[in-house]
């Protein structure tokens, strides 16, 4: 056996989960009752927390209750969220409420109660480096009672995505002044309200959101209110039923098998697929505008089709100079403001600890995790599993909360050989690729070859 091989004695996890966010912690509850299997899933946080500086008191997830971590996959699941309600007193509360969807505190109490029942999960538990040896990976952890080994034969990867801080604000973020992300909006909000001025960047749900609360309370603090996006319009998220089916096996076997510069072409034109805003938020918005305006015209600007070059921040002044363009005229222009909310969005970045393994994984032409079918990102399949860090292959439902139980569905009968819960590979109705058996499209054409009914 080579030097760092695991002896007998050792204790080797069948899988070991890096990030407990919903997607491993639905993998986490689904795996609970399966007999024999032995994984682990490791967090560095604490505890479970999901977007703390998020959780705007009326905001609401944009799926029902039915994308919680395991009905999908199992609705007989004693970790449901139905089952939570009715465990915690408040299930007619939730039944008389007539809306089938949670609020997004809610669905973080939900996730919290589902982990302090999993032995399985290890808090405060920071992975700082992994090796692989004869089969088996060695995880150097920093745990609540030092450091510690552990050993698994796979790996899942659910580290989730981290802030996105565009390259136009390189000048502004830590030179000075008040700049943050919105995943630090709850926790800076009091501090945001004593500037004269404050602009939001960003095009989404979460811009809305924070936009539509601090309009709410533009007239108590006297700030003038900047929403900034490069949208052309501030687009709803599509929700209608046709295009829901998109979130499907069927679409994914479809996406997947587009080559990679089409995908990636799609993931572009797809944002409000997945990143719209809610339309309900959307009229609140401007029935709010148009209240407020009975009282004279409300200190406030809604710039379109604005994309930020640059930034500057000016210790004199106490404020920041943003520089924009506007795409449709190309005319650039700037807009100075005290505060800046970045609602930019998030984006995977691979951890660290991967460092030692790189040779275990398989990468595309880009460089990045070149993913099969199965959610499988390995040298040799089914070895290291990614939750969220697949768009580029299997499209904008990567996200998706109401495809995580299938995607960990995929993932169990992968590590297990078998089908653990049954893997939907028909929903939808339409078909997304060309009729089968019909004759191949001329590429010269500019159209694309895809294969079509790919097994999920």
């Amino acid at each position: 056996m080579t030097a760092g091989a695991c002896n007998a004695t050792q204790r080797v996890h069948e899988f070991a989960a890096i990030g407990v966010g919903p997607f491993n912690l639905g993998l986490a509850a689904l795996s609970e009752p399966v007999h024999g299997l032995d994984g682990v899933f490791l967090e560095r946080q604490e505890s479970f927390d999901w977007h703390p500086g998020m959780m705007l008191e009326p905001a609401h997830l944009q799926v029902p209750f039915l994308a919680d971590l395991v009905t999908l996959a199992d609705p007989t699941s004693p970790y449901s969220f139905l089952n939570f309600l009715k465990q915690t007193g408040r299930l007619y509360r939730f039944y008389i409420r007539e809306n089938f969807q949670p609020l997004r505190a809610e669905y973080n109490q939900y996730c919290r109660w589902v982990a302090g029942q999993l032995d399985s999960v290890r808090f405060g538990t920071d992975v700082r480096e992994i090796s692989y040896d004869d089969g088996v990976y060695r995880l150097a952890v920093e745990a609540p009672d030092g450091p510690e080994v552990l050993h698994a034969r796979r790996l899942v990867l659910g580290t989730g995505t981290s802030p996105y801080v565009p390259a136009g604000c390189g000048g502004i973020v830590d030179a000075g002044g008040l700049v943050l992300h919105n995943a630090e909006y709850l926790l800076r909000k009091s501090e945001l309200q004593t500037r004269g001025s404050i602009t939001i960047v960003g095009s989404g749900q979460s811009a809305a959101e924070i936009y539509h609360e601090l309009l709410q309370e533009i007239d108590v603090h006297g700030y003038r209110l900047n929403w900034v996006t490069r949208s052309g319009r501030f687009f709803p998220l599509e929700y209608t039923k046709l295009t829901l089916e998109m979130t499907s096996p069927e679409y994914v076997d479809y996406f997947h098998a587009l080559p990679q510069e089409q995908r990636d072409g799609l993931i572009r034109s797809q944002k409000n697929l997945y990143k719209g805003i809610n339309a309900e938020l959307i009229d609140a918005i401007y029935d709010l505008l148009y209240t407020k305006s009975l009282s004279g015209m409300v200190d406030t600007q809604l710039l379109t089709h604005s994309v930020l070059t640059g930034a500057a921040w000016d210790p004199a002044s106490e404020s920041h100079t943003l520089q924009l363009r506007h795409e449709e005229t190309r005319a650039d222009y700037a807009l100075e403001t005290e505060a800046v909310v970045l609602a930019t969005g998030y984006g995977y970045r691979e951890p660290e600890f991967l460092a030692g393994v790189q040779d275990r994984i398989a990468r595309d032409s880009s460089g990045r995790f070149a993913v099969d079918r199965d959610y499988s990102t390995g040298v040799e399949p089914g070895e290291i599993f990614v939750q969220n860090a697949e768009l580029h292959t299997h499209g904008f439902v990567t996200p998706d909360l109401g495809m995580a139980a299938y995607r960990n569905s995929c993932i169990l009968r992968e590590i297990t050989g078998r089908e653990v819960y049954p893997v939907e590979r028909s929903i939808a109705f339409q078909q997304f690729g060309p009729p089968p058996g019909t004759a191949r499209q001329d590429v010269g054409r500019g159209d694309v070859r895809v294969a079509t009914g790919v097994p999920a």
